[in-house]
């Protein structure tokens, strides 16, 4: 065989390859809006915030008390007098990792008029759960406070924003928010609270597909395999799994000026530790409020990359922050009060893992205020001098902690430090065009609790697994015998497979 030949057939044994070495290549290292700087995203953070504080340091006290807090998401909106006749203005607000997520920005405006939920697989129109599933982008507001009792999940469509502004809005019952491969999501000052698993039941996902759904798993908001995440100024509580779960895959998620309270495991970020998807999962915790009777999992982490900045954690009884798998947890400006047991200050919990394994993550704390005793166990690069001094911002003090949170949740709700603040209002109908929607008022119908989960919708989805060795073995063979054919000058090597190629 010429050298020529050679060429040619090794050239052609790579290229057949290159769709499979591109696929392990992407599942190693990307995810759809994984941003490749994360550290760039937290400066950026903090260059918010501070730029935000610095203007209200400058302002009369007048003027900080009807806007400007320093929290640059409220900021961005509530300081402008006619925001309720620019909703969309919202969409330009969030920043960290969900920073440039739309939900619905550019479509019309959808009145929500009915809260009950009679048919998932054929909903109402008027209801929350027919918006929801709406191929084009909507911005979903309501036409009065309702408490809308969900049969089952509520299946979101891509590119929705829910806004509660203006109206007491309560999601409970059956399921609550799925999120399940999606992409540019707002969910905006609503209540979610009192979820529990549902399930094993047809239920629409789009106007046009209907698909048989497992059991849920009773998480408040369930996020798995979704890119693009804004959820800001909820208030969560009492559901019967995570209040918010983010798995398989999902990234480029803000959470932010929320309010959680009354709940065992707060949220749970990666699916498991052998998922390596999830090292591509970049989630901003910013502003929250972590309030009374929470047990732990604030976050919970997998793999990925978890910026914790200037939130306020009030108390806990097992641990703040914990996490599996070396995931890179940066902690800043955070306040930290610590219960009375002896046994439970420390802040961090590294789940399932001996010290010789866990001391080389990289878990940070900057700035962090520890109050009551807490203590924050850094780990790897956390652990150098250098990475703080490095940094190009310094971050401001949990001391302002109380300003950047002090509005955390749905507007208006009573706080469990403080009596909170008047709920903002609206007179105006948006930027876009009113959808006109029909429907009575209502209250959904309950349907039966469950027990277990399972995520996977009627379509046939299935979880990206990662490649098989046989594949790799079998490339590796046909490069040793391309070689040694070069070798050997063109005589073919007496293995039985080499008779393929005579």
């Amino acid at each position: 065989m010429k050298l020529s030949n050679v060429c040619i057939l090794l050239i052609c044994h790579l290229t057949s390859f290159i769709p499979f070495i591109t696929e392990t290549t992407a599942f190693n290292l990307t995810l759809p809006h994984q941003h490749p700087d994360p550290e760039a995203v937290a400066e950026d953070v903090k260059r918010r915030v501070n730029a935000s504080l610095s203007r209200r340091n400058l302002l009369s006290i007048q003027e900080k008390d009807q806007c400007q807090t320093g929290n640059p998401i409220d900021d961005c909106w509530r300081g402008d007098p006619n925001w309720a006749n620019n909703l969309q203005r919202l969409a330009d607000c969030a920043i960290g990792f969900g920073q440039g997520t739309l939900g619905g920005r550019g479509g019309q405006i959808y009145v929500v008029t009915d809260s009950s939920d009679h048919n998932p697989a054929n909903p109402t129109p008027g209801t929350l759960r027919y918006a929801v599933i709406q191929d084009q982008p909507l911005w979903i507001i309501f036409s009065s406070d309702m408490v809308i009792k969900l049969k089952h999940e509520l299946i979101f469509n891509s590119y929705k924003t829910i806004d509660g502004r203006g109206a007491n809005v309560h999601i409970t019952g059956n399921g609550c928010i799925t999120l399940q491969h999606v992409t540019h999501i707002i969910i905006h000052n609503i209540h979610v609270h009192h979820c529990k698993p549902s399930g094993n039941t047809n239920i629409a996902s789009s106007p046009t597909h209907v698909g048989r759904r497992g059991e849920s798993d009773g998480d408040g908001i369930s996020i798995s395999g979704s890119q693009k995440i804004w959820i800001d100024h909820c208030s969560l509580s009492y559901c019967t799994d995570g209040l918010i779960d983010a798995i398989l895959g999902s990234t480029a998620i803000t959470i932010s000026n929320n309010h959680f309270t009354h709940h065992n495991e707060v949220m749970l970020l990666g699916h498991n530790d052998k998922y390596t998807l999830d090292s591509g999962m970049q989630v901003t915790i910013a502003f929250n409020h972590f309030g009374v009777g929470l047990v732990q999992r604030m976050p919970r982490c997998r793999r990925g990359y978890i910026h914790v900045v200037n939130n306020d954690f009030t108390a806990w009884e097992m641990y703040a922050i914990g996490g599996s798998a070396s995931p890179t947890i940066n902690s800043q400006g955070n306040r930290y009060t610590a219960p009375a047991d002896d046994n439970a200050k420390e802040v961090t919990k590294r789940v399932d893992t001996n010290e010789e394994e866990w001391a080389g993550w990289n878990w940070r704390t900057d700035e962090d205020m520890l109050v009551n005793g807490a203590f924050f166990v850094p780990s790897g690069a956390g652990l150098s001098e250098q990475y703080s001094k490095a940094s190009s911002v310094e971050p401001r003090s949990a001391r302002l902690i109380t300003e950047l949170t002090m509005n955390a949740g749905v507007f208006g709700d009573p706080r469990d430090d403080s009596g909170g603040i008047s709920n903002p209002g609206f007179s105006g109908d948006g930027t876009g065009t009113v959808t006109p929607t029909t429907g009575t008022q209502g209250t959904g119908a309950s349907g039966g609790d469950g027990d277990y989960f399972g995520m996977i919708f009627g379509s046939g989805s299935s979880l990206p697994q990662p490649p098989t060795s046989i594949s790799l073995i079998f490339l590796s063979l046909l490069i040793i015998l391309d070689l040694s054919i070069i070798t050997n000058n063109g005589a073919l090597l007496s293995f039985p497979l080499l008779s393929l190629f005579k």
